[in-house]
This record gives structure tokens, sequence and C-alpha cells, in this order.
């Protein structure tokens, strides 16, 4: 199993959860950032290997077996961001591409014990689960920030755009996990809202609003 195909097989993952039907090789080009061509390729490839299921016209859906690998790489990324920033005290925006890095370390015996020696965490640094050796998920209750009505609130669990430009821009306005948001105004007119955290007033956009996510809380 190459580095590449890893990447493949954990794209399709994620794109399986928009596309549920089947992933289309022009969407999997778009997300691995590559010609249509070679996604054909890769795919026939991975096809050969038994690790995804592909249909004309329909896409391409993970086999069980890819499905395990899949979430087997997903596992050791998130683990190692989990690792970067608690016990190395990196950023919660400088990590992914590091872990990119790790998670394709094949030794199962380091990733058991890594989950140990974290004493087992279930969310990473951005609030996306950690599935566990048998590549279970623990659900966790959320909805997105932009969802929510004037007068309700949240405790912020996650982010939808891990991307580092936002990760600081949450910094920036000291939105983190664990934080309780409350929404005071919400504009019809653009999808803006006036947030309360930590009594402190901020605005923020309707794209802003639409990669936060939070458990509903009850208003005090």
């Amino acid at each position: 199993m190459t580095l590449s195909e890893e990447n493949y097989l954990k794209s399709i993952y994620h794109l399986q959860k928009k596309y549920v039907r089947g992933v289309s090789t022009n969407a999997l080009a778009e997300e691995m950032e590559t010609k249509a061509s070679s996604v054909t390729d890769m795919v026939k490839k991975l096809s050969e290997k038994e690790l995804v299921n592909y249909k004309k016209y329909q896409g391409v859906k993970l086999s069980e077996k890819g499905e395990h690998i899949a979430i087997q790489v997903i596992r050791k990324h998130r683990l190692w961001e989990y690792f970067l920033v608690e016990k190395l005290q990196f950023n919660w925006d400088e990590v992914h591409d590091i872990a990119e890095q790790l998670e394709h370390i094949k030794s199962d015996e380091l990733i058991d014990k890594l989950d140990k020696f974290l004493e087992f965490p279930k969310r990473d640094p951005h609030g996306d689960p950690i599935p566990d050796a048998e590549g279970n998920f623990v659900n966790l209750e959320k909805k997105i920030l932009a969802e929510f009505d004037q007068g309700e609130q949240g405790v912020c669990v996650g982010v939808k755009d891990s991307s580092a430009a936002f990760l600081q821009y949450l910094d920036r306005n000291k939105i983190k996990l664990g934080k309780t948001i409350s929404i005071l105004e919400k504009e019809q007119f653009d999808g803006s809202m006036i947030l309360q955290i930590n009594n402190k007033e901020l605005t923020i956009s309707k794209v802003a609003a639409n990669n936060i996510y939070l458990k509903p809380a009850k208003v005090e």
C-alpha cells in the first residue's frame, strides 16, 4: 500500500459522506488536486486490489477492506494531531501538514501505544472524532452555528474548515473548543451574527458561522 493509495482511500471516505451513491472522478480529482485521467488510473489500481467498487455513471465507493484502511489512516492522523498539540505544544493551525506525513507510518504497535500514552482521546484538536483500534467512532451531538437562532446558545465542539487561515481567524477572535457561544442577533439579510463569548460581543459572517460546530446548550 503506497502513500498515494492511502491518500486516495482517505479522500474517498470523506467524499462518500457527501456523495452517498458514489464519488465521481471529477469530484475526486478536485479533492486530490490532480487530473481526472490520473484519478481514473488510480481507481483502476484500487479496484484491482479490491479496495474500491466502481460503477460507470455512479462513481467509486470504498469496499469493506478499503474503508478499514481509510479509517486507520484517519485514526493515525488525528492521534498525531492530538499528540502534537497536547504534548509538543504546537498550535492547532500548525499540525495538519505534519500529521499528513506521520499518518503513513505502518507500525500498528506504535499507534496503539501512542493511543494508550495519550489515554485514548476521543477527539482531535479540531473536534473531529478519533476512531478506536476497531474503527469505531464516538458520535457527538453538534450543529452548524449558522443554523442556530437568535437567543440560543451552544458550546463550540469543532470546526468544518480546518485550514490554517480559518483556525488563525478563530484564535484572533478567541473562539476555541469548549467555549460557550450565545447568539445575540442574527441578520436576516446576510446571515451574519452578533455573538457573545466571555462576556464580549463579536460579529461574524455567515461564511464563518457555516464552519463552526456547536453542541446545543440551555440558555441560563
